[in-house]
């Protein structure tokens, strides 16, 4: 049966768990950025820059808050599970296509971006279809690990070239790059597990 977000529904292990949780608000909250992201193009100066830029760490940030308050208060529930993940594609994808928007990826990154894209739409449909077949695909450390790449990566290319007296779009490139790579490789890693898990229930009657 379904509930209401603020009425509480049976976790995993029978426990009723509370949507309108700290770490539950904190992610919602965090896609409230996708928006200020999307008018990156109206505030393509040094100064719009830096303040885009921190607009995207703070998001970034507080995607390492919520999952540690989760865990921390042992307020973790299924739909944060997938809504954490959905919050990170949008704001990582968003960014990603200002940042073409605005000339700041050269034409030969165009494929990571491509690569890093359809790889987070993949990977959310392949959770809506194991959530659909009760099987709940929490994020991986590969998938940590390059979303901490990704992150790193634009945040260096959109803050002004030159900030703190680094080549940071050069380096935010090179990022970008590794990303790409461990993108691919944590898609992977998310698809076998799918399928290892399907073949492990046997045939559905």
């Amino acid at each position: 049966m379904a509930t209401s977000l603020g009425e509480p529904s049976p976790g995993v292990d029978g426990r009723a768990e509370r949507f309108w949780n700290l770490p539950n608000t904190i992610t919602v909250g965090r896609t409230a950025v996708v928006p200020m992201i999307m008018a990156f193009p109206l505030f393509d100066t040094p100064g719009g820059s830096v303040l885009m830029a921190w607009t995207f760490i703070v998001a970034a940030v507080g995607d390492l808050v919520d999952g540690w308050l989760a865990r921390r208060g042992n307020t973790v529930t299924k739909i944060g599970k997938l809504l954490d993940p959905l919050a990170d594609k949008l704001i990582v994808s968003t960014a990603l296509i200002m940042l073409l928007a605005v000339g700041r990826l050269p034409e030969w990154s165009f494929p990571l971006v491509i690569v890093i894209i359809g790889r987070e739409l993949a990977v959310t449909g392949l959770r809506g279809i194991a959530v659909a077949g009760g099987q709940v695909m929490e994020a991986r450390p590969g998938g940590k690990l390059k979303t901490v790449a990704q992150n790193v990566a634009i945040g260096a290319l959109i803050f002004p070239q030159g900030t703190l007296g680094l080549p940071n779009h050069q380096i935010g490139l090179y990022l970008l790059g590794a990303a790409a790579a461990l993108t691919l490789w944590s898609g992977w890693v998310y698809f076998a597990d799918y399928f290892r898990a399907e073949r492990a229930q046997g045939p559905k009657p």
